[in-house]
């Protein structure tokens, strides 16, 4: 597949004007319009509905856009890769250093590790446990290369790519009044107020604003730094814990039910770099995690789970077995 031919496409789709996205690539309007009937041709559909308004992708269209993006940006990287290395003198590869809180973005996350390792054999990659105070300090300490954490946030010096947006639940004991509630969901009124586990003093704010729905005061007795924790307690009765949609599926947990707090906004898993890191390993696994997350997200998960049913059906994977030229290892972070 032509990728001129697919650049063409997607500027069109994105400029919703043939003359645009002719400027836009510094081609002419009749080049461009080429490069759409080919690719018309060449998959028997009609990518672009050419009204009298703003052009339009049609389905097929929409779907092509999507992969566009995805091998565009693979491009990109490829060709911003191969001259740095064309350019520096030879040198060892640098270990890519993954810090991942809990489960990171989900499904984006272990596709992201085995597309990297796909792209780059040769490079060792490092996947580092980050608890729930060091997603800001795990980069800015340099203990991290790129982190997959949530809330979403902003901070000086870090760069933040947003890659899943999903609904909020709460970890309630088995045995709550809630629980009954984990195939309807609550409301935010019906849980601001429950007991959640402590943070240490200095776990960043936007965290505890997130896992307190920003208004919350009631504190459990134990103090949380991991999702095990967490569940430990709400397990045995001693607290409750709140999180993503996607946490139901990686934490099935004896004793514990997840409930949907239905009018709760929903919140974002990121992938953290810094910005002053331009290696060129950051920046390609960082393009691929965006690709990936954009090319992923229109699998959404239900919710909530049909009655019966607690743990949420997983999302096809994009993984593949990893490649068994460099091994990389899990490690716990260093403790604070």
């Amino acid at each position: 597949m032509d990728l001129r031919k697919l650049s063409s496409f997607l500027a069109v789709v994105e400029e919703e004007h043939y003359g645009r996205a002719a400027a836009r690539l510094f081609l002419s309007p009749a080049a461009v319009t080429l490069h759409v009937q080919h690719l018309e041709r060449e998959f028997g559909a009609r990518l672009l509905d050419r009204g009298n308004g703003p052009v339009v992708p049609t389905a097929a269209g929409r779907r092509l856009a999507s992969h566009a993006r995805t091998l565009l940006a693979a491009a990109n990287a490829a060709v911003e890769d191969v001259t740095e290395a064309a350019l520096a003198p030879p040198a060892a590869a640098r270990t890519l250093r993954v810090g991942i809180m809990g489960h990171g973005s989900a499904e984006v996350t272990p596709a992201a590790v085995n597309a990297f390792r796909r792209a780059r054999p040769e490079v060792p990659l490092e996947l580092i446990q980050l608890n729930f105070t060091e997603h800001i300090s795990a980069l800015r300490e340099e203990r991290v290369d790129v982190a997959f954490v949530r809330p979403a946030f902003e901070a000086e010096g870090l760069e933040v790519d947003l890659l899943t947006a999903e609904q909020r639940i709460v970890a309630v004991p088995a045995r709550s009044v809630l629980a009954d509630a984990a195939a309807t969901g609550v409301h935010l009124a019906d849980v601001i107020d429950l007991p959640y586990l402590q943070l240490p003093p200095h776990t960043p704010r936007n965290f505890t604003d997130y896992l307190y729905f920003e208004s919350g005061e009631h504190r459990a007795p134990d103090c949380a730094l991991t999702p095990q924790d967490v569940l430990t307690s709400v397990a045995a009765g001693r607290g409750a814990g709140s999180g993503l949609q996607s946490f139901a599926r990686y934490y099935p947990w004896p004793g514990t039910r997840y409930v949907p707090v239905l009018d709760a906004p929903r919140a974002h898993s990121v992938l953290a770099t810094r910005s002053s890191d331009t290696h060129p390993e950051v920046r390609i696994f960082r393009a691929l995690t965006v690709a990936l997350a954009r090319e992923m997200s229109t699998a959404e998960q239900p919710w909530p789970p049909r009655p019966g049913e607690q743990r949420l059906p997983s999302r096809p994977s994009l993984t593949t077995p990893r490649s068994r030229s460099t091994p990389w290892r899990i490690r716990p972070a260093p403790s604070t």
